[in-house]
Parts: structure tokens; sequence; C-alpha cells
């Protein structure tokens, strides 16, 4: 009597146990409130890696959230125009947006560090010095001023030097060039001769085809071909050397971060981190086969002649040092990027580059 009394009180208690766990699963994910955001991006549908990454980030948080955190993603144009996310971040229009520091730069040339600015490190070294180099915690000071949170969502690489009507065969050929190009570079741009206008992505095939500008420059052979530049436009420069590393960005209006529960948080954080290595990876695997493409439909490949290039990069670092000097923000920043990149370059002297080297030259002599 006495087991079979144990037996039945042990088997209650053991349906109750399993009773009482699957009543508190449903209770515990009640607790977490249904979120709907808004993201604007700076890129129009037809760049599906940039505009995709977006989507990539929306989809993951829904996933890891059972769908109570959504973010409906909208391309360029549809809430704001793509050179405006960042306003738009700010004054709450939407929660939050992906785009590049560097479209702001006439807010202020700091926001340029967030993306990049001519001759600076590339992806890898870009997401060293953000990581362990004391990046984040001098962007994120400064964001902090303009009611932002910034993460790094996305990375495209290095990137072309754009297209051109006539071919570039020496600095003088800069002279009078009208050229769509963003950031501190277009202030480069000026100093070699050329005009430089900013230009949303949408907007820039037109502007190319009407001769309303004579050069573009965009991203790179796979987002450069679905955007048709070669059809107006046949040479195809190289590199870019404005953007060795750019990064693309999620901007979430301070308010509606701090007011995320600390779960939905850390998702949308480990989301970004996904997204930036992933838009890298994709447009690797990408340019290659559009650049062979972009060829085989006319484009004529050309390296940037030495003497312009040289004059960019003393033109450059003048212009860095004395932006530094009368704006403190951006001496912030440039005093913890500029000695990071000097160090992390003597290692890619020693082992990167060599390797590099070596395999482009092997492969050619097969």
């Amino acid at each position: 009597m006495e087991r079979r009394a144990f037996l039945t009180k042990a088997g209650v208690g053991a349906v109750s146990t399993v009773a009482a766990s699957t009543l508190a699963a449903p209770a515990i994910a009640q607790t977490q409130p249904t979120i709907q955001w808004r993201l604007a991006s700076s890129f129009p549908k037809s760049t599906d890696i940039l505009l995709g990454t977006s989507e990539m980030i929306a989809k993951r948080v829904s996933e890891a959230t059972d769908g109570k955190f959504q973010i409906r993603v909208h391309a360029a144009g549809e809430i704001v125009p793509g050179l405006q996310v960042a306003d738009a971040v700010q004054n709450g229009t939407v929660q939050c947006g992906h785009t590049c520091g560097y479209y702001y730069v006439g807010k202020d040339p700091t926001f340029a560090f967030d993306t990049a600015i001519p001759f600076g490190p590339n992806a890898r070294q870009q997401n060293a010095w953000y990581q362990y180099g004391g990046g984040q915690e001098v962007m994120r000071a400064f964001f902090a001023k303009h009611g932002i949170v910034q993460f790094p969502a996305g990375n495209t690489g290095a990137q072309m030097g754009g297209w051109y009507r006539k071919e570039i065969k020496s600095l003088a050929d800069f002279n009078g060039l009208k050229i769509r190009i963003a950031g501190i570079t277009g202030q480069i741009m000026a100093k070699l001769g050329a005009a430089p206008t900013q230009i949303a992505g949408s907007d820039i095939y037109p502007a190319l085809e009407k001769g309303t500008i004579d050069a573009v420059e965009f991203v790179g052979p796979y987002d450069d071909e679905k955007l048709g530049f070669v059809q107006v436009a046949k040479y195809y420069y190289y590199p870019g050397w404005w953007e060795g590393g750019p990064q693309v960005s999620l901007y979430i209006n301070q308010k509606e971060w701090e007011a995320l529960p600390k779960s939905y948080q850390a998702i949308l954080t480990a989301a970004c981190a996904e997204a930036n290595s992933a838009m890298t990876a994709r447009y690797d695997a990408e340019n290659a086969r559009a650049l062979k493409r972009l060829v085989a439909k006319g484009a004529l490949l050309r390296p940037y002649p030495r003497d312009l290039m040289e004059a960019a990069h003393k033109i450059a670092y003048e212009l860095y040092d004395d932006i530094a000097k009368t704006n403190p923000d951006f001496k912030a920043v440039y005093d913890s990027w500029k000695p990071f990149l000097e160090e992390v370059q003597l290692w890619f002297r020693v082992a990167e580059l060599p390797y590099d080297n070596f395999i482009q030259s092997a492969g050619r002599s097969k």
C-alpha cells in the first residue's frame, strides 16, 4: 500500500511538473512585447545585396523573436530620399536606417569615418579598428551627440574607381571633370581639379546618360552591372582609393533603442554582426563573375594614373590634419583611427600583402 501510494504521488508530481512547464512557456513568451519598426534604406531595390542585407537583418530578428519584433524594410525614396536616412532616424520618422555615414559629411565630416575616407583601411582593418582598436567607443560617443546608436552592418570590400566617358591618362584630365562622388572624397576631387557632386544611387544613371555628369562611382561590378553604367560610359577605373573597406551601418534612434528589451537588443546586435560579414562575402563571390560579364559587354578596365593617386594621397592627409585642427569630434576619431591604421598595416605588409601578391603572380604564370 505504501509503495502504491508513493508511486501514485510521484506520478502526480511528475505530471504536475510537466503541466507547469507547459503552461509556463507561453506565459514567459507573452512577457516579450510585440514591436514593429520601420527601416529606411539609402539604397534602391536594384541593389539587392545592399538592400538585401537590410532584409536579412529583419528576417533574423523576426525569427529569433518568434515574430514578436518585426522590422519592415523600405528602399530609398519609399519613406525618405536615400541621402536623408540619418535625419529620418534622428527625428523619429523611422526607428532605424541602413545607410553610409559619409553621406552626411555636410553635417559633420566626422560621419565619414563610419564608412570610409580616402586611403583608409580595407574591410578587415576597418573591422579590427571598430571591434578591437577603439573605433566603436569613439564612434559611439560621436553618434550619441546626434541621438543615434550605430552598428556596423555590412562592408562591400574595396570598391572600383568608377565609370568615365573619356580615358584618364594623367592628373590633368581631371580638370573640370564632373563626377558623382560621396563624402570627403568630393573635397579631394575638387582640389584635383574635378567638379564633384553627390547623387543618390537611384538617380545616378539618368545623370550620366544625360551628360549632367562625366563620370560616376558607385560600388563595384555586381551593382554597377545592374545599374547599367557600361551602356553610357566604357572606361572602368580601379582601385577606388577612397573606399578601401567602406562600411554600411544600421542607425537606430537612441530612444527607440533604449526602449527595447535587453533580449531584443542582443538579437539585433547579433543580426548586424552577421550582416557585416555576410555582405563582404557575397560581394566577393559576385564581383568576379560580374566583372567578366562587364568586360564582355565592352567595359575597358584601366588603372588610375600613379601621379593622380599620389597627388590625391598627399591632399587627403593634409585635409584630415586641417579638419582635426578645428573639429574636436573629428580629431577624437582621427587620433584613434590613424595610429591604428599605421600599426595594422605593418602586419599586412609582412604577411597578407606578400601572400596575395605571390598568389596573384603564380596564377598568371600558369
